[in-house]
């Protein structure tokens, strides 16, 4: 099972920049997409709904704002919108497939850079998920949860460390609910599983040279369940060519039937 995440920054800008044309020379079997940013009503264009797939999005209320996705090659059982809460629903944040006991998920961890209270917001949002989180652990799935979490979770997740420690997402609080969701309540970092190279990073600022000179931060991920880490076979990071400010994610897995 090949499967791609990747924030767009904006579905119909990353569709003029040939993000569809190169997804379909992928041969991917889910493709999970953030930031969307836009209402069903607006896709009316049949190339966002690549032949081949199963498509569907989950849209924030507000119009140009958040929104997810998720493509899928096979039919799945049944297509989850939403986490159960207003402040993830209401700005469509999370849409999960499922296909037998598996569930492959797309999410988008609010940002908190724009103010000191959105980071505070964030936080909460974090504490929040964190208890879905802990649900989901307890249930009998295998689950894929990939998306822009917004948050490094190591040093060598980001170019400049040291300079970054009081900015919303690689602040400390946020890299321990990392640390957390890994070391206790047993998520795996699917990436990791196969590639502990520095300076992998997803996402680099549009301001200066950040892409030129390479000054990212690795804020994407796929969050896997550890019954699926074993099926990890290979992971990389798409920057051949750029349809936003992030890189798609692409991660193998050998999955049995």
């Amino acid at each position: 099972m090949k499967v791609i995440s990747a924030n767009v920054n904006g579905i119909r800008s990353a569709a003029k920049k040939g993000f569809f044309e190169w997804l379909a020379s992928q041969n991917a079997d889910v493709v999970c997409i953030q930031e969307t940013k836009a209402q069903a009503d607006q896709l009316t264009s049949a190339e966002f709904f690549p032949e081949g797939f199963h498509c569907q999005y989950f849209d924030a209320q507000k119009k140009g704002y958040s929104g997810v996705a998720i493509y899928c090659r096979k039919q799945p059982d049944d297509v989850v919108t939403g986490l159960g809460w207003d402040r993830a629903d209401n700005e469509g944040r999370y849409i999960q497939a499922n296909f037998g006991a598996l569930s492959v998920a797309s999410f988008y961890l609010p940002s908190g850079s724009s103010s000191p209270e959105r980071h505070e917001d964030k936080l909460r949002f974090m504490d929040k998920m964190k208890d879905e989180l802990k649900r989901m652990r307890g249930q009998q799935r295998d689950y894929i949860i990939c998306g822009d979490w917004n948050t490094v979770h190591r040093e060598i997740d980001i170019r400049n460390f040291k300079s970054n420690q009081k900015n919303s997402g690689c602040t400390p609080p946020e890299r321990e609910w990392i640390d957390d969701l890994f070391e206790n309540i047993g998520w795996v970092d699917a990436f990791r599983v196969v590639d502990d190279r520095a300076e992998q990073y997803t996402w680099w600022s549009n301001r200066g040279e950040a892409w030129a000179k390479n000054v990212g931060w690795r804020i994407d991920y796929q969050i896997i369940t550890p019954g699926l880490r074993d099926a990890v076979r290979s992971a990389s990071i798409y920057k051949d060519q750029r349809f936003s400010d992030h890189a798609p994610l692409i991660i193998d897995y050998e999955l049995g039937d």
